[in-house]
């Protein structure tokens, strides 16, 4: 969270001062605050009527955002109206996640607002920390993939990119966590339960979606109704993207599902008012919740239909905004890019194909060579399970114009497969969009790859790994269209939003270029080696971590020893992730207390934080192991003062911004292989944690960037985890290590879970009796190794400063805006155009 103080800030600036800023954005000459006709005083009067004096924390907090909206206003209308008149050509970011958190603070720190608002706080006395708090995270993504997408959303605008982004307007978030009794517990995260601020609707730009089939409630859930054709209203709602230096303002653009104006009035009168509101309720719950439950048919089928919501949507308004400057559809490639974000929007493919034959009446080979050169691919994951695989009976009820179209393309497709390679039919029915089988599915990764013109990977192993393994026969058949472009974060977010002090150091000692070229971080390597420097470096951690620490007690009534380490693995509970492992490692090192009390070891504090999928049964367990860990080593005398462990329930971007810049330690320890990326491990790093972590996803770059030397690497790699799949036996590791075999007796045994025997059972099993399939014991013991090298090192702070240092210093590479001037030059072809 951003710190906003007179500590912390430059003077008030002169009334002069601020009026320019105002001006600047088009919107001046009027007062942030201070006077009856401000911004701030006006919104608290006549937005809410209601005397300011006796405003509460809510109306305050949306008086502020609704003024620095506008603020935002005149220049969000005059970016739109400058790329009108240009005319260039526009990025449209397709996405299903946006993981934007909170936008207020981060809204005021990329209009450069930080010394008005802070004076404003001063004035009227406000509690700025208790306003920001009454702004819940939106509840718009998951984890990494949305995350990405708002990073990009902010580098797109701070390099005055003409881009929008597209999403769905969730009206609940994934779920709000609790943990009771040790279990995750989910709740309605109802984020938009008063009015947001932010947010702009647009009805007179709303789109009809038609489907062949219709939507109903029955018996409270809904189904789909085959051969009843219906008609869904896309209501869009604008949100600024701000960037830096408030030059130009995007837009994300959501959409929300509503229904066409009418009900039934006949039923409504005779007394059947659900009957008669059926039909509204069912189309306004498309867009309800985020990720609904895929273990049941019916939430596929929702999940379905809002992939085809969100981009049937897009493209309908990124054509009709084509229109308005372009009557030549041949010209698309040339004004219009659209990234795909994973597979989720795929169904681009066909829809934009459908649009080109039979809106604008174009040949089948004209209207694929738009398509393809129109359309990006990202691919975010290399396991088996994430690529989508839609039922064909879906397309069938539902899209079966889009169907006709996807076997057209699979035909032509094939064809060209077989005559390269004759007589391979294995490789054919490999490369299908259609999967054979007891049901037939549209594999919608294969359908990306082959309906885009560019596939690329998210970091240089995964993308090596995606060529070779996952989808090696595209990558033999296209290779020209495989690129790599790894991930990265806005900094203005991560370090100078999040991280005051410690962006405050920066810019004291290399000025402040770095904020938007993150590169100029390289010249803090040489005081890497300045003890005045490292002394600085490690005072401004201390005072991250008190900050945090007073949190904490306040929001969760932990209380942490702010001298310990901060030993921290916060991300989505999964197997391959590997929390487990983590966990393994705690119990050996519990039970070398236990079994030495006098041990001399560093003080430590393990944090833990994430959610796991509701569905997802075994993640869901390891919630619960991780809980009881807690109450087992928190309970005994002998871990006082040295080991602690803290889960910390309903993980987001807030708590992120929180603790990672009080974190010591950031733990990056997937199966290598299996992490795509990573952007966690990016945000750590320029925090200035060191990682202790495998080679896989974007953690080898950073090692690369930092060295290796500065950095724990342990385990297996990629080569070596596929290599040894035939053979590996996890049970060789219970059988030859003492330490691993103590820590699953201690499972088996239910040491952690007296009072619940066997409950833990699935987590044992899934170690040994089932294979291991994500090697935790082929790694724990080169883990744990790691681990000594690091509490090692950590005793001596100055070295530890120095390796934190240069791990800053090497973070340059991983800012979001040379991911998207990659994507710019090398995929989109699209160029920067200054708001005039």
């Amino acid at each position: 969270m951003q710190e906003v103080s007179e500590a912390t800030l430059p003077p008030p600036p002169r009334d002069e001062a601020a009026l320019d800023l105002l001006t600047q954005y088009g919107c001046g000459p009027i007062r942030f605050s201070g006077h009856d006709d401000a911004l701030y005083e006006r919104h608290l009067l006549f937005d809410d009527v209601i005397d300011p004096l006796a405003a509460g924390g809510r109306e305050r907090f949306e008086a502020a955002a609704r003024s620095v909206r506008d603020v935002v206003s005149q220049r969000w209308v005059k970016t739109e109206r400058t790329y009108n008149r240009l005319n260039p050509k526009r990025i449209y970011y397709l996405s299903m996640e946006f993981l934007i958190g909170r936008s207020l603070t981060n809204n005021v720190t990329n209009m450069l607002l930080d010394p008005y608002v802070s004076r404003a706080a001063q004035q009227r006395d406000l509690d700025w920390f208790g306003l920001i708090e009454q702004e819940p995270d939106a509840g718009l993504g998951n984890g990494g993939l949305g995350r990405l997408a708002a990073c990009f959303l902010d580098s797109m605008a701070a390099m005055e990119l003409p881009a929008m982004g597209y999403g769905l307007r969730y009206e609940y978030g994934m779920f709000r966590q609790t943990i009771e009794d040790g279990w995750q517990r989910e709740h309605p995260d109802n984020w938009l339960r008063q009015h947001d601020p932010w947010e702009v609707a647009r009805p007179h730009e709303a789109v009809e979606i038609k489907l062949r089939s219709s939507v109903r409630m029955h018996r409270g859930t809904l189904e789909i109704v085959p051969g009843r054709p219906s008609t869904l209203i896309g209501i869009p709602f604008d949100r600024p993207a701000v960037g830096y230096g408030g030059k130009t303002i995007n837009t994300l653009r959501l959409w929300a599902a509503a229904s066409p104006d009418y009900f039934d009035f006949q039923e409504f009168s005779s007394g059947d008012f659900v009957g008669a509101l059926a039909g509204t309720l069912a189309a306004e719950s498309l867009t309800r919740v985020l990720y609904p439950d895929d273990s049941t048919a019916v939430g596929q089928a929702l999940r379905f239909v809002q992939e085809y919501f969100l981009v049937a949507c897009s493209l309908a308004d990124l054509v009709r905004r084509f229109h308005r400057r372009n009557g030549n559809w041949r010209l698309v490639p040339d004004k219009v890019a659209i990234q795909l974000n994973d597979t989720h929007p795929t169904l681009a493919v066909p829809e934009l194909m459908r649009i080109l034959l039979d809106d604008a009446h174009l040949g089948w080979d004209e209207a694929w060579d738009i398509t393809q050169n129109t359309l990006g691919y990202t691919n975010h994951t290399l396991l088996p399970e994430a690529l989508e695989r839609w039922p064909l009976n879906y397309f069938e009820t539902l899209l079966p114009r889009q169907l006709e179209i996807i076997f057209e393309i699979n035909r032509r497709f094939l064809d060209t497969v077989r005559a390269r390679w004759p007589g391979d039919e294995a490789r054919v029915a490999r490369m299908s969009l259609i999967e054979e089988g007891a049901e037939q599915k549209v594999r919608m990764a294969n359908m990306a790859i082959v309906g885009s013109h560019s596939t690329n990977g998210v970091a240089a192993i995964h993308s090596e790994l995606l060529r070779k393994l996952t989808v090696k026969d595209f990558a033999e058949m296209y290779p020209e269209r495989f690129n790599n472009k790894t991930n990265g974060v806005t900094p203005r977010r991560w370090l100078l939003l999040t991280n005051p002090g410690l962006a405050r150091t920066i810019t004291d000692a290399i000025g402040e270029r770095w904020v938007t070229d993150l590169d100029e971080l390289g010249k803090l390597r040489p005081l890497a080696d300045d003890a005045a420097f490292r002394d600085r470096f490690l005072e401004v951690k201390r005072a991250a971590k008190l900050r945090f620490v007073d949190w904490v007690k306040t929001s969760c009534g932990q209380t942490v020893d702010p001298d310990t380490i901060f030993d921290c693995q916060i991300k989505r509970i999964h197997e391959y992730k590997r929390q487990l492992l983590n966990a393994l490692r705690i119990i050996v090192l519990y039970n070398r207390l236990r079994e030495n009390p006098r041990l001399d070891v560093m003080p430590r504090t393990f944090f833990f934080a994430g959610k796991a999928a509701p569905a997802y049964r075994l993640a869901k367990l390891i919630i619960k192991f991780l809980n009881n860990l807690v109450g087992t080593v928190d309970g005994d005398p002998i871990t006082q003062g040295r080991l602690k462990v803290v889960f910390l329930p309903e993980y987001c971007v807030s708590l992120a911004e929180r603790l990672i810049p009080a974190a010591n330690v950031s733990n990056q320890i997937s199966t290598a292989g299996y992490e795509a990326s990573g952007t966690s491990n990016m945000k750590f790093m320029m925090n200035g944690a060191l990682t202790i972590g495998t080679r896989d996803g974007s953690t080898i770059e950073m090692a690369e960037e930092a060295g290796e030397d500065n950095f724990f690497l342990f385990g297996l790699t990629a080569d070596q985890v596929e290599g040894s799949r035939g053979w590996y036996n996890p049970h060789w590791h219970y059988d030859h290590d003492p330490e691993t075999r103590a820590a699953l007796d201690m499972i088996a045994a239910d040491y952690f879970s007296r009072y619940e025997p066997g409950i833990f059972a699935p987590l044992h099993n899934a170690l040994l009796a089932e294979g291991d399939h994500y090697m935790h014991l082929a790694d724990l013991q080169s883990y744990l190794e790691a681990d000594h090298r690091l509490t090692a090192l950590y005793a001596d702070r100055s070295a530890w400063a120095r390796k934190a240092i240069l791990n800053v210093a090497g973070s340059g590479k991983f800012s979001s805006d040379r991911t998207i001037a990659q994507y710019a030059t090398e995929i989109w072809n699209a160029k920067p155009c200054p708001v005039s």
